[in-house]
């Protein structure tokens, strides 16, 4: 977990310890502390650069071992390119990086955050700990052997020396809470599906009881008196049975109408009887990925004591292939008293969605709903691997997810909705069908999303691309990305706190 690398801030002054990293722009050139901490190592940088070709730019790393005129076991100098074009989610990709060059054992590093023209902010040295923090994450818990080159997770006691300790320590404590969600849905989405089904999800997300959240789980009895037909509809061909699992974070007024994140949590999709091909359903463990973001977000809100009322609302269904599972032409009732004909078994997290939607549209009323799910592989066909598919009925609601998605890398794509596309999921037998056919998959798998919505300002993420097996990067080397708390705790922090 993230508590293998531990964080604190000390002053410029303090003295170095082991591995030193320090910041230089394109020129090469370093902050008046850093060059002060540096000393005669300041001036054997640039013949190294030459050397080993280092220009600075952002992202960039030289690495020095046993640097003369400091008492360091290795200078690591990161690159941060033009000061004037560095953005706030850069800071984070610095600490990546940073991270990324330390080795797997435990190490002792000194950061110095300081920038060619002067001290980084308390946010950004937060952020400095917070990349270093999410980078350092490896799941590998399983493994009983290791590789000769393969040193385990990061273990690091890194200091990050500053001009105002107290501003770090208070910019961080959030953050921080943050960061730890994020590795939380990282953890759920990486673990097998022996491990993680339903029942067993259920109960980690409970553990958030521990930090003042209400948690109800709904079992098979309480979901079949509600009528959630089409989520019980899915999870029926399975031995594991399903679960619902609402959490409420009450950190706002009392009686103020919540936010609500609702998450698709599919513990494992073999497609039922419409069945997916052998190859790479393996996969398929982390067809819970929204689900797990919900739990990370809620531990972040809960941890970090945000000033609001939230409500995060799990689906948790295996959709397998057995005697009983349903089959395409069966037409299930959902909970909203609309009917659904089943076309194809393999388009089941929508059904699932849908129950779930529903019952926190009505009980909870809130402000906004947003789901998130590994929905549909189309998704990937439009936008790769780098932007999650968004769709809203809320012009508002939708600009905000797309401002912080650019602030915080965890971009968002709008895509449309329309009735044209709404015709295509009419059917003959039943108020609707769950699948709409091959062209615009996306697009008709939100379609049948906002029919459980009931005009409440909605966005629908599929995160089928972002969620999981994602390209690795500069903060996230790991199967299960934890994609969407910081979207989404941002998004509340700028938005909904603010306005409390």
């Amino acid at each position: 977990m993230s508590d293998a690398v531990k964080v604190g801030f000390v002053a410029f002054s303090a003295a170095l310890r082991g591995v030193v990293v320090a910041f230089c722009d394109d020129t090469l050139k370093f902050g008046e502390a850093t060059r002060k901490a540096l000393g005669k190592a300041a001036d054997t940088v640039k013949r190294a650069a030459a050397a080993n070709q280092f220009k600075g730019k952002s992202g960039s790393t030289l690495d020095i071992p046993a640097p003369e005129g400091i008492k360091a076991e290795r200078l690591i100098v990161v690159g941060v390119g033009k000061a004037a074009d560095i953005k706030e989610k850069d800071f984070l990709k610095f600490g990546g990086v940073t991270a990324g060059k330390l080795n797997g054992a435990s190490e002792t590093v000194t950061v110095i955050a300081e920038l060619p023209d002067g001290a980084m902010q308390a946010d950004a040295a937060a952020a400095i700990a917070s990349g270093l923090k999410l980078r350092a994450y490896k799941f590998d818990r399983y493994k009983t052997k290791k590789k000769d080159n393969d040193n385990g997770a990061l273990r690091a006691d890194v200091s990050i020396a500053v001009e105002d300790v107290a501003a770090a320590r208070k910019a961080f404590a959030p953050a921080g809470h943050v960061v730890d969600g994020v590795i939380i849905a990282r953890e759920l989405v990486n673990e097998p599906p022996n491990v993680l089904y339903p029942v067993e999800f259920a109960r980690r997300a409970s553990q958030l009881k521990k930090l003042g959240v209400d948690v109800e789980v709904l079992d098979v009895k309480a979901m079949q008196k509600l009528g959630m037909g089409a989520l019980l509809g899915v999870a029926q061909g399975s031995t594991q049975p399903g679960r619902t699992v609402i959490m409420r974070w009450n950190g706002g007024k009392k009686g103020d109408a919540p936010v609500a994140f609702i998450g698709k949590g599919v513990c494992f999709d073999t497609g039922g009887i419409s069945i997916k091909g052998a190859a790479s359903m393996e996969d398929m463990k982390g067809d819970m990925g929204g689900a797990a973001c919900v739990v990370g977000l809620m531990h972040a809100l809960a941890a970090r004591k945000a000033k609001v009322n939230a409500v995060g609302a799990i689906g948790l269904v295996e959709n397998m292939p057995d005697g009983n599972a349903q089959r395409p032409g069966d037409i299930v009732t959902s909970m909203s008293g609309q009917t659904i004909e089943i076309i194809n078994t393999d388009a089941e997290g929508r059904l699932v969605l849908a129950d779930v939607l529903w019952y926190v549209t009505k009980k909870f009323k809130p402000k906004f709903m947003i789901d998130l799910a590994t929905l549909t592989g189309a998704i990937m066909v439009a936008l790769g691997t780098e932007y999650a598919g968004m769709f809203s009925n809320n012009d508002e609601l939708a600009e905000r997810l797309s401002k912080i998605g650019d602030e915080t890398g965890e971009r968002v794509w709008r895509m449309p909705l329309g009735a044209e596309y709404d015709k295509l999921i009419d059917s003959q037998f039943a108020d609707m069908k769950n699948t709409g056919g091959r062209h615009g998959g996306s697009i008709t798998a939100a379609q049948f999303l906002q029919r459980f919505v009931d005009g409440t300002p909605w966005a629908h993420l599929d995160v089928a691309g972002t969620a999981m097996g994602a390209p690795k990067t500069d903060i996230n080397h790991s199967w299960g990305s934890g994609y969407g708390v910081r979207l989404l705790d941002r998004l509340v922090a700028k938005y909904y706190e603010a306005t409390r």
